[in-house]
């Protein structure tokens, strides 16, 4: 978002809050804290700043926009109100009922007996999901009932995930492929991105713990024509209407996580927010300038028809450090390649600038190598040629990005 914003004619500066090492080599970076709403508004009035772009979604969820909307300071980002369909998965577990949008059959529990009880009577493997906002990791999948009682145990115990989870969705499990949808959301208007596919997973072949996210790739076939239509028809606009009744205006990025299953699309999840690695290879393909149309999206000037997107595919590798999304080293330093090829993107994430501007890793995924393409083949080939000559001590990178997708096209 930050190269999107430098790169766009209608922005003259850029800051970045608190940004990492990667931007502080593109822009201003300041340290301050993004849970913090008065923070966030202080450094708006005190650098007199035009338009504020909220990235993460608990800034969201504690009311960041309205803040800043309250010193008429216009930014992008659904209200705190909007921003529950992130915020509590009972909320949006209601909404989706409530309005009839498809989605898995679920239960809501507070207290462990009655969680239990319903689990006796329930089929594995099953989704278990904290109530509240956990990192994107709330969601366990026991395939069996002495796991799930444990989990539902250390969940409402507090144990696990805090408070977050002292309430519980308890939901069948889907079977089917999933795929992430983004739209723009300016009240009653709306503009679906590219369909993309994420690799939640750390291991290869979709295996082991969950994780925010180890790449992604985009655009994703196996949301045909037909089924983004039902899609658009049974789950967006029905959201939208369901938003408009409960007098809830949304202006921002809406993500909807979704499973293909044989009886049709379903809701996963909302993020009230772009996704995490998947606006990595969306806004690589928006022909149009990116901070155009989310300031038109804020400002209520949307125009859906007049964005156009590149006939190209993008692909992004995580590279993590090895460990998450449990411990991991950090400190580490960081070599690059001398050259990087025009069609190569790399994003920071876990990193902050060390001594003599040398990179350090600084989280559990580190950077993001993104690469466009005529096709997903030829991005894939070139995001992974990149990530081999990227070292630091614990790398680690899942080799499948995008390969169920490519066998899809042979």
């Amino acid at each position: 978002m930050v190269r999107a914003c430098l790169a766009s004619p209608l922005v003259k500066s850029v800051i970045a809050a608190p940004g990492n090492g990667g931007i502080a080599m593109d822009t201003s970076c300041r340290s301050v804290d993004v849970n913090d709403v008065k923070s966030i508004v202080d450094l708006s009035k005190e650098e007199q700043v035009d338009f504020v772009i909220v990235g993460p979604e608990i800034p969201l969820c504690l009311g960041a926009i309205d803040a800043l909307q309250a010193e008429n300071i216009q930014a992008f980002g659904p209200n705190q109100k909007a921003a529950r369909l992130e915020g509590s998965k009972v909320f949006t577990k209601q909404f989706l009922t409530k309005y009839a949008i498809p989605t898995a059959d679920s239960a809501t529990f507070s207290q462990l007996e009655p969680a239990l009880d319903y689990l006796r009577e329930s089929s594995f493997p099953i989704v278990i999901k904290a109530d509240g906002l956990a990192a994107g990791k709330g969601v366990i999948i026991p395939n069996n009932k002495k796991n799930a009682e444990s989990s539902i145990q250390k969940m409402l115990s507090g144990e696990l995930f805090g408070a977050s989870g002292k309430k519980i969705v308890i939901e069948e499990y889907l079977e089917g492929e999933e795929a992430s949808i983004h739209i723009i959301v300016s009240g009653e208007r709306y503009l679906a991105l590219p369909p993309s596919q994420d690799h939640k997973r750390i291991g290869e072949n979709d295996t082991g713990l969950n994780t925010g996210g180890m790449g992604a790739y985009a655009p994703a076939s196996v949301v045909t024509d037909k089924i983004q239509l039902q899609i658009n028809k049974d789950i967006i606009e029905p959201t939208l209407a369901g938003l408009k009744n409960e007098d809830i205006e949304y202006r921002g990025a809406l993500y909807i996580g979704i499973m293909i299953t044989d009886k049709g699309p379903k809701v996963i999840e909302f993020n009230v927010r772009f996704g995490d690695p998947e606006t990595q290879v969306l806004l690589p393909l928006i022909d149009t300038d990116p901070i155009k149309l989310i300031y038109a999206c804020a400002t209520n000037t949307l125009e859906p028809d007049a964005v156009k997107f590149k006939n190209k595919s993008a692909c992004v590798v995580v590279l993590a450090s090895q460990g998450y999304p449990e411990t991991y080293p950090s400190g580490e330093i960081i070599d690059f390649p001398n050259n990087t090829p025009e069609n190569i993107h790399v994003i920071h994430a876990g990193t902050r600038l060390g001594d003599e501007g040398k990179i350090l890793t600084n989280g559990g995924r580190v950077l993001g190598v993104t690469a466009l393409g005529i096709d997903l083949e030829t991005a894939a080939h070139d995001a992974y040629a990149y990530c081999e000559q990227v070292h630091f001590p614990s790398v680690y990178f899942r080799r499948d990005i995008g390969a169920k997708e490519l066998r899809r096209l042979v």
